[in-house]
């Protein structure tokens, strides 16, 4: 059978390796938000084992790594479209969240972090001195 080599295809599948597909992501897929004095994050990851999960926080860069292994070569595969190997995804946390009191948690395939306002982030009360010796706070 003859193959006709189409330069622009092998780009595309190339693309699709490096920078992933709807279907297939080359990242983690992330949502994140804002729940009181907590910021969640939520990383899909279905199929890791969660011994292979790692996080790591230095100063404001927030790094979880995973991995899932590589294909038994014994198999004969019919399908194969599950990224395999590690994925990592950074993020670079703000100065106002406390990053000694994370969180994590891993079930049904879905890492979830939250992670604290810091206290000196949160809103507070601040006294004013008056020179007749009354007090008054307001909200800073």
């Amino acid at each position: 059978m003859l193959m006709r080599t189409d330069p622009f295809r092998d780009l595309d599948r190339l693309a699709q390796q490096v920078f992933g597909t709807a279907a297939r992501p080359a990242v983690m897929p992330m949502d994140a938000w804002r729940v009181g004095d907590d910021f969640v994050v939520e990383f899909d990851l279905p199929g890791i084992d969660p011994d292979s999960l790692d996080l790591d926080v230095e100063r404001n860069m927030l790094t979880v790594r995973a991995e899932r292994p590589a294909l038994d070569t014994n198999r004969e595969m019919i399908a194969a479209e599950r990224s395999r190997g590690v994925f990592t995804r950074q993020l670079i946390l703000g100065d106002n969240l406390d990053t000694e009191q994370i969180r994590a948690d891993y079930t049904d395939g879905v890492l979830r972090l939250s992670i604290p306002v810091a206290e000196q982030a949160k809103p507070r009360k601040i006294e004013i001195a008056r020179g007749n010796g009354h007090n008054r706070a307001i909200r800073a």
